[in-house]
């Protein structure tokens, strides 16, 4: 009787594991801080960003952002009173990397790493004056 629950558990467990989201791909990245403040920024619109791990993240409308840095793919937001992560084997927290209007991936903070956005996204982004 053990024996026939042997096949059916092993090929419940292989289900299990093939199903887990990939990992988010990842590349070494050196932040620059900034050396002076810069001026907020809003989003002007919603934009919906798709994950290579088959998630995506809305980013509000009117939503706030501080540029923090350079990394060598393009200028470094953190949100503004918020938390932006993206999702894939793990959770990661994550500011946007933005260069010639369109988010080309995300700076990884908590690991100093750089993550692409496959294709980028255009993104429409307006310096306030507070």
């Amino acid at each position: 009787m053990f024996r026939s629950h042997v096949p059916a558990a092993a090929l419940a467990a292989a289900l299990a594991l093939s199903a887990c989201a990939p990992s988010i791909p990842v590349q070494s990245a050196q932040l620059s801080p900034l050396t002076s403040t810069q001026p907020r920024m809003r989003l002007a619109q919603n934009v919906v960003l798709k994950l290579s791990t088959g998630y995506s993240r809305r980013l509000a409308s009117g939503s706030l952002w501080r540029p923090v840095g350079q990394v060598p793919q393009g200028l470094v937001l953190q949100p503004v009173g918020t938390v932006l992560t993206i999702e894939g084997r793990q959770v990661h927290e994550a500011y946007l990397v933005v260069s010639q209007n369109a988010v080309v991936g995300f700076y990884l903070p908590g690991e100093s790493r750089f993550s692409p956005l496959a294709p980028s996204q255009p993104i429409t982004i307006e310096g306030i004056n507070d």
